[in-house]
């Protein structure tokens, strides 16, 4: 955590932006795969470009969850092959940090809320999950 006028921030809410390069594969189907010179062991797929740059950015967050974030590379001395192309991945670490503590929070908890009557009988006439909307309009305000 550092500090700067007198406004605390921590490492988790920083936008990176590093470049990666993209192979196209077409022999054992059509797919693209995704390293990064920047971050060590980085390697990730996917079918479509679309599908390889969400699987970068997971594969990217989760590379260098809980370290020292590295210094995106200027990739102007990378040699590329001919199916290799330089696309920059921004990854938003403080949605990921969200994302995933979502996603390891899956226990639910009891609450008691009061509405009005003719709303609690409104949703159960239509078979309305009254915890689903609760639920969904809670992550929609907060998240």
């Amino acid at each position: 955590m550092f500090v700067r006028k007198d406004i605390k921030y921590t490492m988790k809410n920083k936008i990176l932006v590093y470049p990666t390069i993209f192979a196209e594969f077409h022999d054992d189907g059509d797919y693209f795969t995704v390293t990064s010179p920047n971050i060590e062991g980085m390697i990730t797929q996917g079918d479509t470009r679309e599908d390889a740059v969400i699987e970068a950015v997971d594969a990217i967050a989760t590379m260098i969850d809980g370290e020292d974030y590295p210094k995106p590379m200027d990739p102007s001395s990378w040699r590329l092959k001919s199916n290799e192309s330089i696309v920059y991945i921004s990854v938003d670490m403080k949605q990921w940090y969200l994302e995933k503590e979502k996603r390891l929070k899956t226990k639910t908890v009891k609450r008691t809320i009061t509405i009005p009557e003719y709303l609690d009988n409104l949703a159960r006439e239509r078979k309305v999950n009254v915890s689903g909307l609760v639920r969904k309009a809670l992550e929609k305000e907060l998240i």
